[in-house]
């Protein structure tokens, strides 16, 4: 099988789904690359430019039908404080351009020291937990050019 597109998560027919692919967020920026589904079917990726892959993103196979993209469970830090803080960290954590899945009520973070005890400095909650990472587009995917913005973030449905 060969995807040579990847179709925004919720632009795309579930009608037409024969499997998925379940990759972690450091396997879901590509252009190339040999995969297997979550079934045991061999996929070849072959895009046009390299995207980031995003939870429930259809890839298009040559015969018409899609393959649904899955994040991997993975260890990250949850983050929580109350409202006001948890702008104030979202913005210092983006202003060192550090991946970071943001929600109304916590950001995900890669474990890393340096955030972490930035974070804490700050007043704000960690907690390690595994969960799919799906961080907000910017400039540190690969320039900021190959994310579409027409797709709806409709990520924070999860976990609430």
């Amino acid at each position: 099988m060969r995807a040579h597109r990847r179709i925004p998560a919720g632009h795309w027919p579930r009608a037409q789904c024969r499997g998925s692919i379940t990759l972690a967020y450091d396997d879901r920026h590509r252009r190339r690359m040999r995969l297997t589904t979550d079934e045991g079917q061999d996929l070849i990726l072959d895009l046009p430019q390299a995207v980031v892959l995003a939870d429930g993103d259809g890839l298009m196979l040559e015969a018409g039908d899609f393959v649904a993209v899955k994040a991997a469970p993975e260890d990250v830090v949850e983050i929580t404080a109350e409202p006001g803080l948890l702008l104030r960290l979202a913005w210092h954590i983006g202003n060192r351009h550090f991946p970071a899945q943001i929600e109304a009520t916590r950001i995900l973070i890669r474990d890393d020291h340096v955030m972490v005890d930035m974070v804490e400095g700050l007043g704000g909650r960690i907690r390690r937990i595994r969960a799919p990472f799906n961080p907000e587009g910017g400039a540190y995917a690969g320039g900021g050019h190959d994310h579409s913005h027409d797709d709806e973030h409709d990520h924070d449905h999860e976990h609430h």
